[in-house]
């Protein structure tokens, strides 16, 4: 394990909806400049554990630290301005705006969020896209809008939802070389993938989630050695 402090830091986290307990004690670190995927079938709690680390489920309990700072009280708009931002699997564009609207929703919580111009520069189609409506953009721009959106906030933490679900292949390898210059410029991502085929290309580290806890742990040197792992938890 690295010897530095981590940058997220879950300890022990359960997370309800209603009376049905999601999580069961979840433990985990993600380092800063990291891409750290979390894997399992549907219902093992991955988007559960994203959500939970932002602060919108009904009830948790345990441990949530970003960079040192305990989380596990407070109310989402108060863990956003810690650096931690939510890319949700359904993306959440507003159909009534356009693409420079849309962009333009979230506050700048931090110093530090990228700009127009530098939110263009990684995803030129919006640019061209500026004064189209949200609903009229492909499956791959509104993912690129919804990314986007938040790496404006100044967040430095990027909680990622299935950023890959539903798109064709061409737009996945531009998700991924997306995510590996984020990675360049200091950003540490957070991501939850059904797509093991996708993460194995970006992420440096892996944890696989089964019945809310985490059950497998290894690294992107490692995947050949856990393929058996991969298999029974992933059927990959």
């Amino acid at each position: 394990m690295l010897d530095r402090a981590p940058l997220l830091s879950v300890q022990n986290l359960q997370a309800w909806y209603g009376e049905s307990h999601i999580l069961h004690g979840v433990d985990f670190e993600v380092f800063q400049g990291e891409v750290v995927t979390l894997l399992g079938r549907n219902g093992a709690g991955k988007t559960t554990t994203l959500k939970s680390i932002m602060g919108i489920v009904g009830q948790r309990q345990g441990s949530v630290k970003m960079e040192g700072k305990e989380l596990i009280k407070l109310s989402s708009d108060k863990i956003a301005r810690t650096g931690v931002a939510f890319c949700p699997e359904e993306r959440g564009i507003f159909a009534s705006l356009d693409v420079e609207e849309n962009l333009f929703l979230p506050p700048q919580l931090r110093p530090g969020g990228l700009s127009a111009e530098q939110v263009f520069e990684l995803f030129p189609n919006l640019k061209e896209r500026l004064h189209s409506q949200g609903t009229k953009l492909s499956g791959g721009e509104q993912q690129m809008l919804a990314i986007g959106r938040i790496l404006r906030t100044g967040a430095r933490l990027l909680l990622l939802d299935e950023p890959t679900e539903g798109l064709a292949p061409v737009i996945i390898q531009q998700i991924g070389r997306t995510i590996g210059m984020l990675k360049e410029q200091g950003f540490t991502i957070l991501l939850v993938e059904q797509n093991f085929r996708f993460a194995a290309t970006v992420a440096d580290r892996f944890y696989i989630m089964e019945h809310g806890k985490v059950v497998e742990r290894f690294k992107n040197s490692e995947l050949d050695a856990k393929r058996d792992k991969l298999h029974e938890y992933l059927g990959v």
